[in-house]
């Protein structure tokens, strides 16, 4: 098992992010394509997947998407911005996607800009 892999814990395959959120796969794969949501393939079998914590209350977390973007904008792959949002820091009490998942975007948003600089 791979470091993200282990950084994460929980992954959900796309057939199950599917279900917790009450779409389709091919929504599933648009919003993966959008950058809403950050699929890497893990596991044994190699199957593309996300992090359980994307998803809060039947939804993507809401501020996801744009962390995404200026993380991938930073030039982060997405198992790079995946580690970063994952990895705890000190300064933050925590992990950047739980602040997000508390709706302390500005300030995780903030720290994401910094980085491409």
């Amino acid at each position: 098992m791979s470091n993200v892999e282990n950084l994460v814990g929980e992954w959900l395959p796309l057939p199950d992010v599917a279900d917790l959120l009450n779409v389709s796969i091919t929504k599933v794969h648009s919003l993966i394509d959008e950058r809403a949501l950050v699929a890497l393939r893990v596991g044994e079998r190699n199957i593309r997947s996300v992090p359980a914590d994307f998803i809060q209350d039947s939804q993507v977390v809401d501020s996801l998407k744009g962390t995404i973007v200026v993380l991938a904008d930073a030039g982060y792959s997405d198992e790079d911005l995946v580690v970063w949002l994952f990895t705890p820091d000190e300064s933050l009490r925590g992990r950047p996607i739980d602040a997000l998942r508390e709706g302390r975007k500005t300030e995780i948003r903030r720290r994401a800009q910094t980085l491409a600089w």
